[in-house]
C-alpha cells in the first residue's frame, strides 16, 4: 500500500552581502541542506543582489574589518591572500560553488524590492534566478524547518 510522501522539509538563507564572506556561508550551507534532502533556497537582498548578477560572483572580495578594510589597496590584498588559502584548502571557488548549488537543486532568489532599486533588469541576473518580494520570501520561510541570516 501506498503512503503518501512527506513534504521535504525547507531550509533557506538570507544573504545581503556581495563579498566572500557574504557569499560563502549561503552557499556552503545552502548545498549542504539540499544534500540532506532539504528543498533549499538562497534569498539574496541588498549588495548581496550582486551576487546574482552576471559576472557578479567573479568580483566578490575579501574586505576586511576595522580600519584596515579603509586603506587603500587592503581589500585587494586581503582578497587575493584569501583565494591563496582557500585553493590551497581546496575549497571551490564562488564561480564553482554557486553552479554547484544550482546544479544540486538549491534555488537562487533575488529580492525584487533590492532588484527594482537598483534598476536592474531580467537579463543582468544569471541564468534560472527568481526574484521574489518579501511577502512570497516570508510564506516560504515561516515553512522553513530553518532560516539562516548568513
Amino acid at each position: 500500500m501506498n503512503q503518501p510522501s512527506q513534504p521535504k522539509e525547507r531550509a533557506c538563507f538570507i544573504c545581503s552581502r556581495d563579498t566572500m564572506d557574504g557569499a560563502y556561508p549561503a552557499l556552503i550551507l545552502g548545498i549542504n541542506a539540499s544534500r540532506l534532502g532539504m528543498e533549499t533556497k538562497v534569498f539574496y537582498t541588498f549588495m548581496g543582489v550582486n551576487l546574482v548578477r552576471k559576472g557578479g560572483i567573479e568580483k566578490a572580495k575579501f574586505i576586511p574589518s576595522g580600519v584596515m578594510g579603509a586603506v587603500p589597496g587592503m581589500s585587494s590584498m586581503a582578497t587575493a591572500m584569501m583565494k591563496k588559502k582557500i585553493e590551497k584548502a581546496q575549497i571551490p571557488t564562488l564561480p564553482d560553488l554557486m553552479e554547484m548549488a544550482q546544479l544540486e537543486g538549491v534555488e537562487l532568489i533575488a529580492c525584487k524590492m533590492t532588484f527594482d532599486m537598483m534598476e536592474m533588469k531580467d537579463e543582468d541576473m544569471i541564468e534560472d534566478v527568481l526574484i521574489w518580494d518579501a511577502a512570497q520570501f516570508m510564506k516560504y520561510a515561516k515553512e522553513a524547518k530553518l532560516c539562516l541570516f548568513t
